[in-house]
């Protein structure tokens, strides 16, 4: 059975991407004979071309695309370096975990809140010192230049770099490389962006393609925080796939495509970019720079990181207060009275949806926990070396999403088979998998293998060692990547509606539906409850490992 599942992990993260993409490219060219179309050419290109605010859409798309990952690196690495060695970074990498389980729709909620003109953040500062009795005419969300957007993406992708590099330190040796250009007379964070930034950056270079991938097609985020006239590539194919009129699959299928081609462009660019950069930061490090700006390095880093993680913190309790807030008026900082009414007048339609997200949560996270588990086993086993399993695992990650499950949709729908929880299980389930695997690789091959050659020694089968002394030593980090697993299917948006055909609503898909015309309060009550579902599962992950080693004093150190 363990032979079995690496390939059927492969099988499950390839072979749908490449269905889906494969099935949009006839469509592309005019060629769909479901809807009596069997005369390919360009006409279909042309008019997509031709559509009004198509070059503003591609410019959005492919601006988020450079921008996001950009700050992102910059921030987290800056951090890094300014932290090195310091308790900052034992605590962050336990504060970054829960940030990762916040859906993007409910960061992207809770950053409109605090930023909007009659947000908190302009509440805080009126009618003193800024005097404005009433919000001010201020276009800040759903800017033109989506700069908003590209805000919101940013505080939800600095957690996932953040965990990706915490992962990847240890394989460098970060510590020995900051002693010896200590040794030489550089200042700590100098030494780190010297010597362990270089060394580190190789490694977070799929993690980085997959955040561009992200940001260049993101949908949820982009109806929440991003322009409408026009909006973002994705969101303009997400329009004419759903419009009552058939032949406008023929111009999203060119959308679609399209888009692929603005995310390969976004990610050539970045590599031709890594060239540019690479010999710009040789150039300072032979200019023998040892402490010229350390102290503002250093402060600069740790304050970037509190104010950004700290906007993200704050937009997830303002969901909580928006969720209880009555009568609310500008610009008073908290609300005047506060109301259950939110709750009661979405109690009665929240059951459903909840449900549903529980139930592919539980199922996409079990079956991406069992094959990454065998998986792994298999590896540790046979000694085999991960570095192609590792680019299967990020294929995707890398692919926009909007591209190929649109057209795993068209499949779908081809075959006839029906829309419903088991196909949008598996949807999730192809991304659930990469983020479990990333979650629990590292750990499950640290695992000090001279435990399992005593317990050999000693006559223990493969199978018995796994089970008594592999899982209870892996169950904290199982657990881990369990609560992560079940926070990204919580937050899968797009494989929700495409594969489930707008039959199979979710929190997210309901929470999105309302950024149109929803009430504050009704949003933040479905944002909050979004939250809240893969803030209980990290719970679970630090309470079981705890209850299994009760008895077990030793064993608590597997949980740090």
């Amino acid at each position: 059975m363990l032979r079995a599942a690496p390939v059927l992990m492969i099988g499950l993260l390839i072979l749908p991407v490449l269905a889906g993409l494969s099935v949009i490219v006839l469509p592309s060219f005019g060629y769909l004979p479901a809807l009596q179309q069997t005369d390919p050419g360009l006409s279909v290109w042309r008019e997509l071309l031709h559509t009004p605010g198509i070059g503003h859409s591609v410019t959005l798309s492919l601006g988020a695309a450079i921008v996001t990952p950009l700050l992102s690196l910059f921030l987290v690495m800056l951090f890094l370096a300014s932290v090195s060695g310091t308790r900052w970074a034992h605590a962050m990498r336990r504060l970054v975990a829960p940030l990762l389980a916040v859906p993007h729709a409910a960061a992207a909620f809770g950053l409109a809140f605090l930023i909007a003109p009659s947000g908190f953040a302009l509440r805080f500062i009126s009618p003193e010192p800024s005097g404005w009795q009433r919000p001010p005419d201020l276009l800040i969300l759903n800017d033109p230049l989506g700069l908003s957007m590209m805000l919101g993406l940013v505080l939800k992708e600095i957690p996932f770099l953040l965990l990706m590099a915490l992962a990847a330190l240890p394989q460098i040796n970060p510590e020995q490389r900051v002693t010896m250009a200590r040794t030489l007379g550089y200042r700590p964070v100098l030494a780190w962006l010297w010597t362990v930034a270089p060394a580190l950056y190789p490694l977070l270079r799929l993690p980085l393609f997959a955040v561009i991938a992200f940001a260049s097609a993101t949908v949820d985020v982009a109806l929440i925080l991003g322009p409408s006239l026009p909006p973002t590539l994705s969101v303009r194919i997400i329009g004419w796939f759903s419009d009552p009129d058939l032949n406008q699959r023929l111009l999203a299928s060119a959308a679609a495509l399209l888009q692929l081609i603005v995310t390969l462009s976004a990610i050539g660019l970045w590599i031709a970019t890594e060239k540019l950069v690479a010999r710009l930061y040789r150039r300072l490090l032979l200019s023998g720079i040892r402490g010229t700006g350390h102290a503002l390095l250093a402060a600069t880093g740790k304050v970037l990181m509190m104010l950004t993680l700290g906007a993200l913190l704050i937009s997830v309790l303002l969901l909580l207060v928006h969720a209880f807030a009555g009568i609310w008026r500008f610009p008073a900082n908290l609300p005047a009275s506060w109301t259950l009414q939110h709750w009661h007048s979405v109690g009665p339609t929240l059951l459903g949806p909840l449900a549903n997200t529980m139930v592919l949560g539980l199922v996409s996270t079990v079956l991406a926990t069992v094959l990454v588990v065998a998986t792994l086993e298999h590896e540790s086993r046979q000694s085999r070396a991960p570095t192609r399993l590792m680019w299967a695992v990020y294929v995707p990650l890398l692919v926009p999403q909007v591209a190929f499950l649109y057209g795993l949709t068209l499949l779908l729908e081809q075959l006839r088979w029906q829309p419903g929880l088991l196909v949008v299980g598996l949807a999730h389930s192809l991304f659930v998998v990469p983020y479990v695997y990333l979650s629990l690789a590292e750990p499950y091959r640290r695992l000090d293998p001279r435990w399992q050659q005593l317990a050999a020694t000693l006559g223990a089968s493969a199978n018995r060692i796994w089970w008594r002394i592999k899982l209870p030593m892996l169950m904290a980090p199982i657990a881990t990547a369990c609560a992560v697993g079940l926070a990204v299917s919580i937050g899968q948006y797009l494989a929700t509606l495409l594969t489930g055909a707008g039959r199979v609503s979710t929190l997210t898909t309901e929470a999105v539906a309302l950024a149109s015309g929803g009430t504050r309060g009704s949003v933040a009550v479905w944002a909050l409850v979004q939250t809240t579902v893969p803030m209980f599962g990290f719970i679970l992950a630090l309470t079981i490992p705890r209850l299994w080693w009760r008895n077990r004093r030793d064993m608590r150190g597997q949980m740090t």
